[in-house]
Order: C-alpha cells, then structure tokens, then sequence
C-alpha cells in the first residue's frame, strides 16, 4: 500500500456516527463503519470520531501517514439550536449621532425563538462611538456579563466597510476571558439588524463548538494524522477548523448539505433532484448546472444572512405508515414505525406473524388519530404497514440494496390491509406509494419551476438507506430518469470525504465595476487559502443581483494539487458520444461531436417535435458538455455555442455575446453563458452586462496562451 493515499469522510448522527475511507486516486469507496454517535461520553462526539478513525484504518491496514484528507460532518450546531442548548449573547451596538441612534435600535435583538418553547437569550447595550473608550467597552460588557451573558456581539452600523471598532471591543472582551465575534466576520452585506441577527445566532454557539473542536483536532493529531482536520460547512464544502472556532454557525445545516455534497463529487450529477430518503423524513435539494441551489437560512423565523442548502424536508420515508379512514388509505406517515417503536413488517420472518395476525389501528404518540395501521401478531406484538413494505411488496427494490425486506412478509401484511379495504396487497401497496408520491412531487414541481429547470434533462438521484423505496416508482410515475446512487446509506458521509473547501463572500454594490471585482476576487482568494484550500486549485465564480445590489464571490478548490482529472485518459469516442446523447433523450445518430478544447467535449443533436396531428414540425438543438472521463458538466435546450482563441475574445466572442442578446425598450439581457478550456470551466451566468462580463473572462484568461481555444455556450 506504499504511496496510496486516503480521503476520510466522518458523519456525526444523532444515533450514530458514520465513517468512509476513500482511494484519493480512484475515488473508489473502500471501506464503511458505524459506530454509536458518544453524546454522553465526557469528551462528547469527539470520542466516537476519535474512535470510529482508529477502527477503519486498523482493519483496513491503513497508516495515519496515508491519509491525505480528513473531514467531519456534525449536527451539533443544528441540534444546540433545535434543542436551546446555546449560550447567551450580550449584544454591544454602536454609532454616533443619527447613525447612532438607528444603531441603537437596529442592533437590539430580542430573544429569538427556538424549538419547543426554548430561546436564544440576548441582552443588549449601546456604545456612542464619539465617546469610545477602553474603559467605557470594558464597563459594557462587565454589565452584559453580570445580566447572563457568556459570549459578546459587537455591531456597528457600517463595520463592513471599517471594522476597527468592532475589532476593538472583541479584542478587549478576548482579554476578559469571553469570546466574542463582530457582524462584520459573518457577511459584507448591509442591513444592520439582519447582520446583528446571524451574529448573534453565530455567537451563541462558539462556547460549544469550540470545546468540540479543540478535543476532536487535538484527537486527530494524537493519531498521527497530519493533514488539517476540515468541517462541513451548510452549502456542501468544507473548511479549515479554525473557521469553524469564528464562524461555527456556517456548520449548521450542514448534516442536509452532505448528501447532496455525495451526489455532485461521487454521482457527478449535474442536473437533478436530490433525495435523502431515511427512516422517517425526506430531504430534497435541487442540482443545477452542477452546482447546489443555496438560499438565505431562517432561525426562529426570522431570516439571516447565513447562506446554506435550499433543502425542503417532507415526513415521507421508509418507515412511514398508513392512515386509514373510511375503508380506504387517507395518507402515508407523517408517523413512522420508529415514533411508534414497531418494526417493519417488512424486515421480519414470516413465522414472527404466529398464526393468526390481525389487522388494527393505534395511535403512534398521543393526541394522534387512532388510525394508523399495525399487523398484531404473535403475543401482541405490533409490526407497521410501511412504505418500505409497499416499494417492496411491487418490485421497487433491488434484491442487494440496503432497504430490500421479505416480500412474503410483506405480502401477508398487506393482504390484511387489502381485504379491508376490499382490493388485493399489490393494489393497496399501490395506493400507498401513489400517495407518497404525490405528496412529494408537489414540493419537486414547486422547485422545477423556481429554479427553471429543464424537466425533460431531470434525473432523480435516490441517496439514504431508502431511496429505492420512493425514488424508483417516483420517476416512473412522472415518466423521468432516476439513479439512486452507489453506496447510497453512505451518501452523506462519502460527501464529507469528497467535498471541496468552499468559501463565499457577498458585498452590497451598487452596479459593481472592474474595481469592485478584482477586489473581491482577491478578498475570497485569500480566505479559501486560509481555509485550507491549494491557490492552485481553485475555482472563483462571480455573481451580481442586480435587485438586491448584491456582489458575490463563491471560490472552492482542494486542499492538494490533484493530478487525477489531468493525467486520465479520454474515454473512446463512441462512449463519450453515447453518454451525452442519453443525457439530452436522443439516438446517438443524431448526436455528434460539434467541437473539442482540452478535457471538454461539445456534442450537439436536434430533436423534432411533432404537433397538431403532426402537420406542424418544430427542431430543438439540444447540447452536451462532456468531460474527459465522460461526466455531463452542462446540457441545454436550444443554446448557441462559438469556439475561439484567447486572442479573439474581444472580437469574435464580443460579436456572439451581441448576437445572443435580447434587447428591449428598457435594457440589454446578455445571455447565460459558460466558458470551457484546458481544465477550467467557467460560470458567467451571475453577471448583468457586457462590461462586468468581459472583464472577469480578462482576468480568468489573463496567462492563458493567445492560441488556446475557448468553447462559449451562451442561452436567453
């Protein structure tokens, strides 16, 4: 195993804590374990991270040396907020004069609401800036300390474009022995109370995040691990543990970014829907153009400026039961067999029915309906109808995947439930699984149609221990593709192991020019480097809200110099030709390759559509971006595409962009548009006009040889 070297992925659970071991070259999965998660234990999660480490490199014969990357993901921000066991903030606004009084009211936050009547405490003062002094900051947060506060919030009106003074008050409450964090440190935006708010939110968790990862880095160190321990962060990167100690809150979420994080570096979607299928809940999050949909997080209600997964959850899962009313199925879940600490009728022998099992209804927790079915078997034991048994019982899941059951068993309790219902076991296991279907197919068109996705290039990808039970006969019913992924129960933690180190940074800018770019482009280099990413590798896309006057850098990149994508070789012709035919519906007769620059592939087909009984003809171009290796990085309907030179950007490539935009009474709409060359692959589609346009591709091309060929795909 000389010169081999590792990625390790570490998921912590509520209930356990999952590990993957990765072949860095490769990127096959070679090994899995699950360990109880070690809540109770006096060094916390940290000790079963510790543990669950050793294990997987001892049976795997794997050194410590060997380990090239080491991640872990944790539900511990999310699960301190969801049950109140944060700290409380002491808030420290300031200003001066008008300033200062909108300050003073913009910066007071009041208790924000958690779950289950829990609070985040906040006590709140104000400083007049024209009057700042040592003494006056430490008198303030002497008397925010002797209110309840454990951790101290400094925010000023416009810290985002001059922090000193909130720098000064962390500085001296660093010295009194509390942590502190300013507004500044979390976003660039404006809007004070928005800005206060996250801070506070971020705040709140510093005491407990930080005990964890100084145990759990301290841990890896001890182990003879060399390479710098990363976290998941809630948009589906990573970064550096010493982000985690400032800025703890960009963990939160983070369990839900995992999976989908699995889905872009392992399944290497580029276009889908994204489904974690567990026992009791689905979470569901779009992919577009190979990137995660990202939205701004609530906490308590109310909105901050903390930008994670756009993640919709519903209670449809494997353990979901049946609701019955009025002789027929009225709905499945929102219980599960586990809330109602039954077993799968699915996962038994038949044998565990004894000989005469009944059909009856109970109410899993109380204050539910009484009418959730159950198979009472022998000596009263109660086993729930579920969704797994139905996806089961009609042929859904394949006999290796993780959720596959006893169909025997399955049909026996289902035929209970179809002779009352007065229709066979396969017609009730239908009407169950349509509507679980149906219920869930409404969030997945809400999200189609908010992020203009293209239905017909969709592939529904099935991640968790269930996704064969719900993925499959969704895209059947829906006419749409479908995978579930490989590994699938170990999504999440395969995703902590394969993600990038991700950073981002948002600017309030009114109409941001050439200035404004290079400087934030600048700004996010220097902190993804910081974060543990190789200059290198790194990737920096720029995007501009026009309406919301937004200027935004999101960079990601390795923390090693990789060499795979580089040195593998370009799979055949044919195949690369086959793929990307499947991947826009049509015969690879129909598709061929329109162009080639370094690892990228064009290939482009025209699909005939027939209308009014065939009398009308209309042609679609459809295109298909290939890698090297053969994965989809971008398909579209009816876009354009160019290929030239570095030399000929400011000619040729000026004249498509003019062709390819709309022009109407109010304004210019230049056209989504991406760039391809060498290994590089760029996103334009977040810039407003030409200018801002030409001027990042000037600074991504400017060491890029005048010859080098440049494919451009642009679309309205």
């Amino acid at each position: 195993m000389t010169g081999k070297t590792y990625r390790i992925g570490i998921d912590v659970g509520g209930t356990f804590t999952d590990a993957a071991i990765i072949d860095n070259d490769s990127f096959e999965l070679v090994a899995k374990k699950k360990i109880p998660t070690t809540h109770h234990h006096p060094n916390g999660v940290a000790h079963g991270i510790i543990t669950i480490i050793h294990q997987v490199l001892d049976e795997n014969g794997i050194s410590p040396q060997q380990v090239s990357f080491i991640a872990h993901g944790t539900t511990q921000a999310t699960n301190a907020l969801l049950e109140g066991d944060v700290a409380k903030v002491g808030i420290i606004a300031m200003g001066s004069g008008l300033e200062g009084k909108s300050a003073r009211k913009e910066a007071c936050i009041d208790d924000i609401p958690l779950a289950d009547g829990k609070f985040l405490h906040t006590f709140n003062t104000f400083l007049d800036t024209r009057q700042l002094t040592d003494d006056a900051i430490r008198a303030a947060i002497n008397t925010l300390r002797e209110q309840g506060a454990e951790v101290i919030v400094a925010s000023e009106a416009y810290s985002v474009d001059d922090p000193t003074n909130e720098l000064r008050v962390m500085g001296i409450a660093d010295e009194m022995g509390l942590c502190a964090t300013g507004g500044h440190e979390i976003t660039q935006l404006y809007g004070l109370k928005t800005r206060t708010r996250t801070a506070v939110v971020n705040a709140s968790l510093i005491p407990r995040m930080l005990e964890t990862a100084n145990m759990t880095e301290q841990a890896i160190k001890e182990a003879g691990i060399a390479s710098q321990l990363m976290i998941m962060r809630c948009d589906g990167g990573v970064m550096s543990i010493d982000e985690v100690r400032k800025r703890p809150i960009l963990t939160m979420l983070s369990g839900l970014a995992a999976g989908v994080a699995g889905a872009l570096m392992y399944e290497k979607v580029s276009d889908g829907i994204f489904f974690e299928v567990g026992g009791t809940s689905v979470d569901i999050s779009v992919i577009k153009n190979g990137k995660v949909m990202i939205q701004n997080a609530q906490v308590g209600g109310h909105r901050t400026y903390l930008r994670s997964l756009d993640v919709r959850t519903l209670a449809v899962a494997g353990g979901s039961m049946m609701m019955v009313e009025n002789d027929k199925i009225a709905m499945t879940g929102p219980r599960s067999a586990h809330i109602a600490g039954c077993e799968y009728e699915c996962f038994i022998a038949e044998s565990a029915f004894g000989d005469h099992p009944e059909l009856t209804f109970i109410s899993p927790r109380p204050g539910d309906p009484q009418t959730y079915a159950v198979v009472t078997g022998a000596a009263g034991k109660r086993y729930a109808l579920t969704l797994a048994g139905a996806a089961n019982l009609l042929g859904y899941v394949p006999a290796d995947d993780y959720a596959a059951g006893n169909i025997n068993s399955a049909r026996l309790a289902w035929q209970l439930l179809g002779d009352h219902l007065g229709c066979s076991a396969e017609e009730a296991a239908r009407q169950a699984l349509d509507i679980a279907i149906d219920k869930v197919m409404v969030v997945v068109n809400e999200m189609i149609a908010e992020y203009k996705l293209e239905r017909h290039f969709i592939t529904l990808v099935g991640g968790g221990g269930s996704g064969c039970i719900l993925v499959p006969a969704m895209a059947e019913k829906a006419a749409m593709k479908y995978q579930n992924a490989n590994n699938a129960p170990y999504i999440s933690t395969i995703g902590v192991g394969m993600a990038m180190v991700r950073e981002m940074i948002e600017k309030s800018v009114v109409n941001p020019g050439e200035a404004e770019i290079k400087m934030i482009r600048a700004e996010i280099m220097e902190r993804i480097v910081r974060s543990g990413a190789n200059e290198a590798t790194v990737d920096i896309n720029i995007e501009i809200d026009k309406q919301k006057n937004v200027l935004r850098a999101i960079a990601t990149g390795a923390t090693e110099l990789r060499q795979k994508e580089s040195i593998n070789e370009t799979l055949p012709l044919a195949q690369l030709q086959q793929i990307a035919a499947e991947s826009v519906n049509l015969t690879h007769t129909v598709t061929q390759r329109a162009c080639q620059t370094g690892r990228w592939h064009l290939f482009e087909g025209v699909c005939e559509q027939k209308r009014f009984f065939g009398l009308l003809k209309k042609q679609q171009r459809r295109l298909s971006m290939l890698d090297r290796e053969g994965v989809v990085r971008l398909k579209k309907e009816n876009a354009n595409w160019l290929v030239c030179s570095r030399q000929e950007m400011n000619s040729r490539f000026a004249d498509f962009l003019d062709d390819n935009t709309r022009y109407s009474e109010a304004n210019a709409a230049i056209p989504k548009t991406f760039l391809f060359w060498k290994e590089k692959m760029l996103d334009l589609t977040g810039t407003q006009t030409k200018e801002q346009m030409l001027s990042i591709i000037e600074m991504e091309l400017d060491v890029v040889e005048p010859e080098q060929d440049v494919i451009a795909i642009a679309w309205q």
